[in-house]
C-alpha cells in the first residue's frame, strides 16, 4: 500500500482515535486535534499540482480481490485532484468553523468528528478511485456518513426525517448505479474506469448502452439532487451548519457532478447522454431557483439555491459532452461548456461555503433563521454583512465577481447549443438558453431577498427576545472570510487557477477530444464586448430588480406562500404507501406459526428447483449402474419410514420425541453401513443430546392436539410434502445419472486426491469443513457468536416490570 492509499484512508484511521481523544483530553476542543488531518492532506495533495498541470497522471494500485478484477486503484488526474483539494481545503475551514460553532460542553463532539472524518474519507476515496466497485463502496459510505451527520441532533424529529429521506433516495440511486457498473463490466470486461474510457467505442455500440447509462445517471442524479430527486437536499439543512457548509459546497452534492464528468469520455458520444443531462440539469436549475424564492428560512433558501446551481453545472457538462461527437477539430463551440462547468464548480464551492457559514453565524447570534424576523443586521454584524454581500453578488452573477465570469461562460455555452449541427440541437436546443436566462433572474431575486431581508431595514430586537445580538467571535469569522478572499481572488485574477486546476480538469473530462499533444488554453477575462451574453446579464439585473421591488404585490399569490416542495408530498405518500403495503404483506406472511413459514420456504425452493431443472433439461434417469439394495437394508428403510409415518398419529410429545430419535439413530446406522464412521459418531452424539434436551423441556407441556383445519389447508400440506419428496428424489437420481452416465467426474475424488496436498490433513471431512469450506464455516461461527452475544445481552439486561423487550 502506497502513501497515496494511506492519504485516502487517513481520515478513517484517525476517526478511530477521536473517541479516545474526546474522553481523555477534555481540556481542549476535539476539533483542534482533527483540524490537522484535512490541513495536512490539503498540503500533501498540493504536491501533485505540478504533475497534473503538465498533463501527467498518477496511478497507484493495491491488489484487493484480483480474481474478480477488484483492486484498490487510486488515480490522480486534474479532475480528481481538483476535488481532493476542495474536499481537504474546505474541510479544513469547516473543521475550524465548527470548533467555534459547536460547544465542547453541550455537544457530542466525539460523534460529530468521527462522522465528519468518515465523510471526508469517503469523498476522497470516491473521487480518486479508478475501480468501479471500490468507487461504489465509497459512494455508499458517503450516504451513510452524511445521514449520520444530518441526524446528529437526533432528538429533533426533522433531523431524523431529513436523514432518512437522504438515505432512502441516495441509496436507491447507489444501488441503481451498481447495476449500471455491472452492465459496464459486461460491456467492457473491466472495472477500471480508465480502461472503459479506452474501450468507449465498444460501449457506445453495445446494445446495453442505454440501460447502463440510465442506471449510472440515476446514481449521479440522486446524489447531486437533480430533479425530481432534489427533495432530500433542503431537508438535509437540519444538520449543524458546519455540515451544511461542507455538504453543499465541496462534498456530497458534488459527487454526482464528479461522476457524470468522469463518465463523459465513456458515454459522451451518445445523443442520449447529451439530452438527458442537459434537460435534467436545466429543469433542476429553474425548479431550484423558483423554489428558493418561496423559502422563509435562510438555510432553506441556500439549500434550494444549491439545487439550482447544481442543475446549472450539470447542464453545462451535458452541453459540453457534444465535443465527443465532433472530435479533433475546432472544439471551442463545445468545450466552452466544460470550461464553464469546471470554473463554476470551483466558484460555487467558495461562495456557497461562505454563505452557509454566514447563515450559521446569523442563526448562532440571533437564535433564528426566519427572514421574517430578521432585518437591520448590517450595522450590528458588519463583517457578516460584508461576507453575505460578496457571496450573494457572486452567486447572482453580478460583475465583477467570479460568479459573473462563470455565468457569462454558462450563457455562452447555452447559446452555443443552438449552433450544434447534430441531434436536432439547433431546434430543440433553443429552449436551453431561454430557460437558463429565466432561472438566472430568479437566482438574482433570491440572492437579493437573502441580503436585503437579513441585513437592511430596521432592526427590531423585540422579535429576538432571547438573544443579545452582536457580531460573531473572530474564530467563527475566519473560515468564511478566507472563502470570501478566495472569491475576490478568483474574481480579479481568474487565471491564477487556469493553468494549475481548470486546464487539467478539462483535459480529464474531455479525455480523447484533442489530438495527442494538444492542450486546452484557458484565458478568462471580464470584458467580451457588447454581445448577446452581456445583454442577457443586463436583462437579468433589470428584471430581477423589478421583481424584488414589486415583491409586496406578487408575494400575496398562493404559490409564494407554499414553502414545501410539491414533490415532498409525492415522497411522503409513496413512503407511507410502501409502509402500508409492507405491513399488509407482512401480516399475510408472518402468521406466528412455524409451519406456515416452512410451507413458504418449501414452495419457493421446490418452484425454483423445478423451474431450473426444466429450463436447462436437468432431469436424467439412467440407473443401469445402481448398486443393489441388500435385504437387511430394506428392513432399516422400513424402520425409518415407520418412525416418520407414526409421527403423524401420536398425541404424546414424549412419544413424538422418541420416534424422532429413532429416525435419527437409524440414519446414524446407515452412515455406519456406508463406512462414514465420523458422520455416524457425530449423528449419534447430536441425536442423543437433542432427545435428552427435548424430553427435559417438553415433559411439562400438554399433549399434542389436532387443529381444526379447513380441507384446503390439508390438501395444500399434502401437496407441499409430496412435491418436496418428489423433488429430492428426482434431483438425487438426476445427479447420480448425470455423474455416472454423461461422464461428469465426481467431486469426491478431488477431495481424496488433494486433502493432504492442499490442506495437510488426512481426515477428508474435517479438511472440507475447515479448509475447502473455510469461509462457510467461519460465517457459521460468526452467526453462533452473534447469537451467543444476544443471549448474553438478554440475560444481563435488567428489565423493569411491564417493560417491553
Amino acid at each position: 500500500m502506497t502513501l497515496l492509499h494511506l492519504a485516502v484512508l487517513t481520515p478513517f484511521l484517525f476517526a478511530i482515535l477521536v473517541p479516545f481523544l474526546y474522553k481523555f483530553v477534555k481540556q481542549i476542543h476535539t476539533g483542534w486535534f482533527v483540524l490537522f488531518i484535512p490541513l495536512s492532506l490539503f498540503i500533501y495533495f498540493l504536491t501533485y499540482l505540478p504533475i497534473t498541470s503538465s498533463g501527467g497522471t498518477v496511478m497507484e494500485s493495491f491488489r484487493w480481490v484480483p480474481s474478480l478484477g477488484i483492486n484498490f486503484d487510486i488515480f490522480i488526474d486534474g479532475w480528481s485532484l481538483l476535488f481532493a483539494l476542495l474536499i481537504t481545503g474546505i474541510g479544513t475551514l469547516v473543521i475550524l468553523y465548527s470548533i467555534f460553532y459547536l460547544s465542547d460542553k453541550k455537544e457530542r463532539l466525539n460523534h460529530f468528528y468521527v462522522y465528519m472524518l468518515m465523510f471526508m474519507g469517503a469523498m476522497l476515496g470516491l473521487t480518486t478511485s479508478d475501480n468501479l466497485i471500490v468507487l461504489y463502496v465509497f459512494w455508499e459510505l458517503t450516504s451513510v456518513s452524511s445521514s449520520l451527520l444530518i441526524s446528529y441532533w437526533y432528538t429533533k424529529e426533522k433531523s431524523i426525517y431529513g436523514a432518512q429521506k437522504s438515505m432512502y433516495i441516495t441509496v436507491f440511486g447507489g444501488l441503481s448505479m451498481l447495476g449500471g457498473f455491472s452492465l459496464l463490466y459486461v460491456m467492457g470486461g473491466t472495472f477500471s474506469i480508465q480502461a472503459l474510457i479506452e474501450n468507449s467505442d465498444i460501449i457506445l455500440g453495445h446494445s446495453l448502452l442505454l440501460p447502463a447509462m440510465i442506471l449510472v445517471l440515476l446514481g449521479a442524479f440522486t446524489k447531486s439532487a437533480q430533479f425530481p430527486f432534489h427533495i432530500w437536499l433542503p431537508d438535509a439543512m437540519e444538520a449543524p451548519t458546519p455540515v451544511s457548509a461542507y455538504l453543499h459546497s465541496a462534498t456530497m452534492v458534488k459527487a454526482g457532478i464528479y461522476l457524470v464528468a468522469r463518465f463523459t469520455p465513456v458515454f459522451g458520444g451518445s445523443q442520449y447522454w447529451f439530452w438527458i443531462i442537459s434537460i435534467v440539469g436545466i429543469i433542476t436549475m429553474i425548479w431550484g431557483s423558483v423554489s428558493a424564492v418561496r423559502q422563509k428560512d435562510l438555510k432553506g433558501l441556500l439549500a434550494f439555491s444549491t439545487v439550482s446551481q447544481l442543475g446549472m453545472i450539470m447542464s453545462m457538462i451535458g452541453a459540453g459532452s457534444a465535443a465527443f461527437y465532433y472530435m479533433y477539430g475546432d472544439n471551442a463551440l463545445y468545450t466552452t461548456a466544460i470550461l464553464a462547468a469546471v470554473f463554476h464548480l470551483l466558484n460555487h464551492a467558495t461562495f456557497k461555503g461562505a454563505l452557509f457559514m454566514m447563515a450559521g453565524i446569523v442563526d448562532h447570534e440571533t437564535g433564528t433563521r426566519d427572514i421574517r424576523k430578521l432585518g437591520g443586521l448590517m450595522t450590528i454584524m458588519p463583517v457578516s454583512a460584508t461576507i453575505a454581500f460578496i457571496g450573494l453578488a457572486a452567486m447572482a452573477g453580478l460583475p465583477p465577481f467570479n460568479g459573473f465570469l462563470s455565468k457569462e461562460l454558462f450563457f455562452t455555452a447555452m447559446v452555443n447549443v443552438t449552433d450544434y449541427s447534430m441531434w436536432n440541437a439547433d431546434t430543440f436546443g433553443m429552449l436551453l438558453p431561454v430557460i437558463a436566462w429565466i432561472a438566472s433572474i430568479f437566482t438574482l431575486l433570491y440572492s437579493a431577498i437573502i441580503f436585503f431581508r437579513t441585513f437592511t431595514g430596521e432592526f427590531k430586537p423585540e422579535r429576538l427576545p432571547n438573544k443579545h445580538v452582536h457580531e460573531a467571535p473572530v474564530g467563527m469569522l475566519i473560515s468564511p472570510v478566507v472563502l470570501i478572499i478566495a472569491v475576490l481572488a478568483l474574481s480579479f485574477f481568474p487565471n491564477i487557477v487556469g493553468y494549475t486546476m481548470i486546464e487539467p480538469a478539462m483535459q480529464s473530462i474531455l479525455n480523447g477530444v484533442l489530438s495527442d499533444g494538444e492542450r486546452f488554453h484557458v484565458d478568462i477575462y471580464h470584458w467580451h464586448g457588447f454581445n448577446l451574453e452581456l445583454m442577457m446579464t443586463l436583462g437579468v439585473i433589470v428584471i430581477g430588480i423589478l421583481l424584488y421591488m414589486t415583491m409586496k404585490k406578487w408575494s400575496q399569490f398562493g404559490i409564494y406562500q407554499k414553502e414545501n416542495d410539491i414533490f415532498n408530498a409525492v415522497y411522503d405518500k409513496g413512503y407511507d404507501g410502501l409502509i402500508t403495503g409492507s405491513q399488509k404483506i407482512t401480516r399475510v406472511q408472518m402468521t406466528g406459526r412455524l409451519r406456515d413459514y416452512f410451507i413458504y420456504m418449501c414452495l419457493f425452493i421446490v418452484g425454483l428447483i423445478f423451474y431450473t431443472m426444466f429450463k436447462f433439461d436437468g432431469f436424467s434417469f439412467h440407473l443401469e449402474n445402481i448398486s443393489p439394495v441388500e435385504p437387511y437394508m430394506w428392513i432399516v428403510i422400513g424402520l425409518l419410514t415407520a418412525s416418520v409415518v407414526l409421527l403423524l398419529f401420536v398425541k404424546n410429545r414424549l412419544t413424538a420425541i422418541i420416534l424422532t430419535g429413532v429416525a435419527g439413530y437409524v440414519v446414524a446406522f446407515m452412515f455406519v453401513v456406508f463406512r462414514a464412521q465420523d458422520l455416524a459418531l457425530t449423528q449419534l452424539l447430536i441425536e442423543t443430546v437433542s432427545v435428552v434436551l427435548f424430553m427435559l423441556v417438553f415433559y411439562h407441556l400438554p399433549n399434542l392436539t389436532k387443529d381444526v383445519e379447513k380441507p384446503v389447508m390439508k390438501i395444500l400440506k399434502i401437496i407441499v410434502a409430496a412435491s418436496v419428496g418428489v423433488m429430492i428424489t428426482l434431483v438425487s437420481l438426476s445427479a447420480y445419472s448425470t455423474g455416472n452416465i454423461i461422464g461428469f467426474e465426481s467431486i469426491s475424488q478431488y477431495y481424496v486426491d488433494y486433502s493432504k496436498i492442499l490442506a495437510g490433513g488426512y481426515n477428508i471431512v474435517n479438511v472440507i469443513l475447515v479448509d475447502f469450506r473455510g469461509l462457510d464455516t467461519m460465517l457459521e461461527i460468526l452467526v453462533l457468536g452473534i447469537a451467543s452475544l444476544g443471549v448474553y445481552s438478554i440475560i444481563k439486561l435488567k428489565i423493569k416490570e411491564g417493560e417491553d423487550v
